[in-house]
This record gives structure tokens, sequence and C-alpha cells, in this order.
């Protein structure tokens, strides 16, 4: 019922191409076309999305660990994974919600697929020349609900999704049909996870069951990798897979799968660290771990320049990796830190750029998250894959943290590596909050586009979740079985 929710009130809050069949009904048409019906569809939205967090809580709750009962976590990972078909079922015909992206996506499968590389051209090179894209929308269906933001930016994707969304586009041109192709190949990475994260759990003493559920089936997982269609679920699906293919079937099968994993997005490369330190035996000294690390990163970066040759897209989306960084996003903390300086600088009277600190900052930031993640490379434990799964862990958050530019679906990349561990309580309590937290804000982000009466009922409707799902005295009995879960496995 909540994913039916979230479907339907999507077809009222979200951006869809003008020539979208689904305008010519009546009630949706009504409703979008009035401020008053776009918030009903958010509030519903939001339901939805409530329904699904407290059942994704009783889900934890019922494959827990406890005392008195013992649930098999074999039993348990299948019915965390069959709740992961039936929940999902609903947004694999949705539109992309809570963000224009999966609409980019398919102009830039259409792009490759009519020979103009995107790392070149922008989608509005699929329109003509007297197309604008707003507010007309006159254009042709595959481009009329692009953002106009990136209307003429080259895609900072690598060329797995591309190529892939070349393949469909060579089967229609319909953006929507496009649109569920590309969600299909984001679901994969999700089958991917559901592969992995139990086999991470058993390396680390963690129940797979619970770990599972934590990650496939979060309000973050379905709001903004399922519903969202980013390309950070495929990503961080590899990187998983990465890791356990590293240890069950040799590094250099780890380090290729690592590669396709950048192939999507750069940072699905930075398992490589992991699988170093999986690889390596017990106490590998300083120069068999540059060796090694070497070594993995030649046959990631191979990995990726064949991908690039064989698609033939080459590897130019290297050139457009600043992209992103074109926008100011709030859960920034080097950009806000950065702006701040600026502020005062300005001020101040001290004559500098306007982006300046900004700039600075981020860059500061940037180096921080690569100092981390050699630290972990050269003197963290090898051999054990316990310190690897925390190392990625630690890397992936480091990055997140100290990205230039962060986004929720940045966050994808953390609970696969965070639940499969032995938290302590109060942690478990955290990732729990955390990711229902940012799993209830995603019709919140970009795509209300300063729409402020819906971005305030949103933000009431959230206040008014958050403390029924978490602070409730069944809420706060459905927490602590959960924390429980996790003291019990770390006193075992």
């Amino acid at each position: 019922m909540g994913g039916v929710l979230v479907l339907l009130g999507g077809l009222v809050t979200a951006t869809l191409p003008a020539s979208a069949p689904v305008l010519t009904v009546g009630p949706v048409d009504a409703l979008r076309g009035h401020e008053v019906g776009r918030m009903a569809g958010l509030v519903v939205v939001l339901a939805g999305l409530g329904l699904l967090a407290s059942a994704w809580l009783r889900l934890c709750r019922a494959v827990a660990v406890g005392d008195r009962e013992t649930v098999d976590p074999v039993d348990g990972v299948a019915l965390v994974r069959f709740a992961t078909a039936a929940w999902c079922a609903p947004l694999v015909l949705a539109p992309p919600l809570f963000s224009r992206d999966g609409w980019s996506y398919a102009a830039q499968g259409m792009l490759a697929r009519v020979g103009l590389s995107p790392y070149d051209w922008g989608p509005g090179a699929l329109a003509p020349d007297t197309f604008f894209p707003w507010p007309s929308f006159t254009g042709p269906p595959i481009v009329q609900a692009v953002d106009p933001m990136w209307w003429d930016t080259a895609t900072p994707y690598g060329p797995v999704p591309v190529f892939l969304g070349a393949v469909a586009a060579d089967t229609t041109g319909n953006p929507w049909m496009l649109v569920i192709a590309h969600r299909c190949i984001a679901l994969v990475g999700l089958a991917l996870l559901a592969w992995a994260v139990p086999r991470l759990a058993a390396w680390t003493g963690a129940n797979p069951a619970v770990a599972s559920a934590l990650v496939l089936v979060s309000p973050l997982t379905i709001a903004n990798g399922v519903a969202g269609l980013h390309n950070d679920l495929l990503m961080v699906g590899l990187m998983a897979a990465a890791l356990v293919v590293a240890v069950e079937r040799g590094w250099a099968w780890g380090a290729v799968l690592a590669g396709i994993a950048a192939g999507v997005k750069v940072p699905g490369g930075l398992v490589c660290v992991a699988i170093v330190l999986v690889s390596l035996p017990a106490g590998a000294a300083l120069l068999a771990r540059v060796r090694r690390l070497a070594a993995v990163a030649a046959v990631s970066v191979g990995t990726l320049v064949v991908l690039g040759l064989l698609t033939g897209l080459g590897n130019g989306w290297l050139r457009a990796l600043t992209v992103p960084g074109e926008v100011n996003t709030p859960l920034s903390a080097t950009t806000l830190v950065g702006g701040v300086l600026d502020w005062w600088a300005l001020h101040l009277g001290l004559g500098t750029d306007p982006a300046f600190f900004r700039n600075v900052v981020r860059a500061l930031g940037l180096l921080l998250a690569l100092g981390i993640g050699a630290r972990v490379a050269l003197t963290w434990r090898t051999g054990e894959r316990s310190t690897a799964v925390s190392g990625v862990a630690l890397i992936a958050a480091a990055f997140v943290l100290l990205s230039p530019v962060v986004h929720l679906w940045y966050f994808l990349m953390l609970p696969p590596f965070l639940a499969t561990q032995r938290l302590s309580r109060h942690a478990t309590g955290a990732l729990v909050a955390v990711s229902l937290l940012l799993g209830l804000v995603a019709p919140l982000d970009s795509s209300l586009h300063g729409a402020y009466y819906a971005i305030v009922i949103g933000c009431m409707t959230v206040a008014l979740l958050m403390p029924v799902l978490l602070l409730t005295r069944a809420a706060r009995e459905r927490v602590a079985r959960i924390v429980d879960q996790f003291a019990v496995a770390s006193a075992g």
C-alpha cells in the first residue's frame, strides 16, 4: 500500500513530459493544475513513505534475534528479499520521483544511440534550436522533462549506464519506457546487494537478515535508490559484490568489478582499498601494500579504459566530473563552511572572489578524504575481512561527508558497509533513525524548486511522522528489539 501511494502521489508531484499520456487523465490533470492538488499529492507521497517506513521497522524487528525468540537467519534473509521485491514492484512503473535525473539518463542514452557523445553534448542537442525547455515543453518528448539546469552540460556518469541506456534507446524512444529501463538497471544493483550483504555480514558475525533489512528496504534505499532512480544504487551494488568476489574468487576479479563500479560513478572505485586489505596476508609490510594497491588500481583503471573502448564511448566523461560542482547543496559541509567564510570575507572587505573560500575548503575536504583513504590502505590491519568492511565504510563516509556536492542519494554508499558490522546500540539506533529520516525527506529535495508552500507542508508532515515512527511506546519497543540484536551479536 505504501508503494502504491508513493506511485499515485508521484504522478501528481513529479515532473512529466508534456506528451505523457497520463496527463490526459482528468483527475491527474486537475490535481497537477492546482497548488492545493499538488500539495495533496505530496502528502500522499509522504504518507506512502511513512507506511513503508513503518513496515520496514516491523520487518527489522521480525527478523532480529532476541533472547526468547529466535528467527532462522536463512528464513529471515528470504523474507527480506521477498519484501524487497514486493515493495519495489509498484515503483518500477513510476516516473523519476524527487529528482529529474532519470529523465536526463534517458536523454543521455538517446544521445549515444544517435551517435552524439553525451560527454560532448548535453540533452539539448536532441531538440531543435527553437526549443526552450521551460515553460512551453513543446520539443521532442525525450527532452521535455529534462532539468533545464543540465540542458547543455555533458554527463559525469561512466560508460556503463550510458551504454545500457543506449541499448534501451535502440528499442524505444518513449522517455517513460526508457525511465523504466533505467530503473531496472538500478534494481540490478539492489539484486547485487541482496547477494552480497549476507556474505559481508557473515564475515563480521552480524545477523545477515537484519543487515539485509537495513540495506535493501530501508526508506533511504526505497525513496532515493528505487523511486528516485539514481545510478548510485547500481554503483554501490557493484562495490559490495567486488569486495565479496575479491575474497571468494581472487583480488583481480574483485578489482575488475571495482573498475565496473567506477564505470558507473567514479566513487565506486573506493572499494579498491578494501580489496587491498582483504587480499593481503596478515601483517603485510608497507612495500607489499603499495605493490598490491598499484596492482589493484591498474586492473581497475584498465577495466575502466576497456569499458570506454568496448562501448565506443571513450573516457571523455572524466572531463565532466566537475559538472555536479556547479551547484551548492546544503548537505555539503565543505560548501557550507566555505560559504560562511566567503560571507565574512565580503563583509570584511577582503577583496577575494565570491567563491574563493568555498573552492579552497572544498579542495581541502577532498584532500582530507584522500588522506583518510591512504591511511586506511597503508596502516590498517590486513588479512581480516571485518577490517576490510570497516575500511570501506570509513572511506565512503569520508567521501560523502567531505564531498563538495552531497545529495541524499550519496548516502546510499554507507548502509551496505555499516549495517554489516557489529555496531553498538547507539550506532545501530542512529543508523535506523538516519535511514528513516533521509528516506522521508526525499520529496523535499531539489525537485520542489522553490515551491515554498509544498516545502512547508512536507516539513510539517515529516515532523509528524518521525515521532510516530520512532518515539511512541510501540515504536521504542520495536527499535529496542532491533538494536538489542546487535548487542547480543556483539556479546557473542
